[in-house]
């Protein structure tokens, strides 16, 4: 993410231990990590993620807050299809 242009979100999956997990961030990489190393939501803290699956970018927060209500409604499966749609390459 180039840091000089205006501020961009993110909504994102994860694929955890059990599951998947779904959010929005402003910087991809340190809520990633958070995620990780226990620091992130709850879910995560009890199922850590394996692989950051997909990640989409946005204008603003209500944006990716509004899309990530409408990817929680969907099934696992249509999750992962809409992940393969916008991959991600996770680098520290």
């Amino acid at each position: 993410m180039d840091k000089s242009s205006s501020p961009q979100w993110y909504l994102y999956l994860l694929e955890c231990q059990r599951g998947t997990y779904v959010g929005i961030t402003n910087d991809l990489a340190k809520r990633y990590r958070a995620h990780a190393t226990g620091k992130g939501a709850r879910y995560t803290r009890a199922n850590p993620p394996l692989a950051l699956l997909g990640a989409q970018p946005f204008a603003d927060r209500a944006a990716a807050s509004q899309a990530e209500y409408r990817l929680k409604q969907q099934s696992p499966d249509q999750k992962r299809r809409w992940a393969a749609k916008w991959p991600v390459t996770y680098e520290e």
